[in-house]
């Protein structure tokens, strides 16, 4: 295996970094995309219990104690519990777009790798190529042993990009189905929070008026 890189020549370095670079991105992401991590059901139950029993500050003592982005986005949206429904969606919405942003991070990089991978392998076929002609130009064709490094490089390099692009490629397209399923689970709660948080304002007020 160590000999085809060898023989695969410089292009095979910049693609060996591509596949390092992608599986670690792919792996870190695995870990911090759990869900149980972003949306921790326990703390969900807990926080909806304080707010059915009106213990806001309980609730927002709770939401900071937790560093999931379900927290942050429900500790916003608690903290404007009394400026109406909009006010409470819209700072709900915002803050769960900036929730999204991270956990959408590094996952383009993986599909970048997915891109430009081949057309590392595609460059270690010019440049493989260009030996062999340079071989015919110099010694010509008389001995085909001479052409086989440049041969062998160019498909080598082909073989090499197409191998860490294919995985790269799958690797990108799950991340973004798995950071899509999380996200529509948050805005599903979020707005679920935002009728939750009304209904209650709505209560304490007609409560307040008898």
């Amino acid at each position: 295996m160590y000999e085809l890189f060898l023989k695969g020549g410089i292009i095979m370095y910049p693609i060996a970094f591509c596949s390092i670079l992608a599986l670690g991105i792919f792996l870190e992401r695995l870990w911090n995309l759990r869900e149980r991590k972003i949306i921790p059901k326990d703390f969900l139950i807990e926080v909806e219990d304080l707010i059915n029993r009106r213990k806001i500050h309980e609730a927002l003592i709770l939401c900071r104690r937790d560093r999931s982005s379900m927290a942050n986005i429900i500790f916003e949206g608690i903290r404007n519990f009394n400026q109406g429904r909009e006010a409470v969606k819209d700072t709900v919405e915002g803050i769960g777009r900036q929730e999204a942003a991270k956990l959408e991070r590094y996952v383009g990089v993986v599909g970048t790798v997915a891109s430009v991978s081949p057309l590392l392998g595609l460059l270690g076929t010019v440049t493989g190529m260009i030996k062999a002609f340079n071989v015919i130009s110099v010694q010509g064709v008389g001995n085909p042993g001479s052409l086989a490094e440049g041969i062998s490089e160019a498909l080598i390099t082909t073989a090499a990009g197409l191998i860490v692009a294919i995985p790269a490629y799958v690797m990108y397209r799950y991340l973004i189905s798995k950071v899509d399923r999380i996200i529509l689970t948050m805005e599903k709660y979020s707005m679920h929070l935002v009728d939750l948080l009304e209904e209650k304002g709505r209560t304490a007020s007609e409560e307040s008026m008898i």
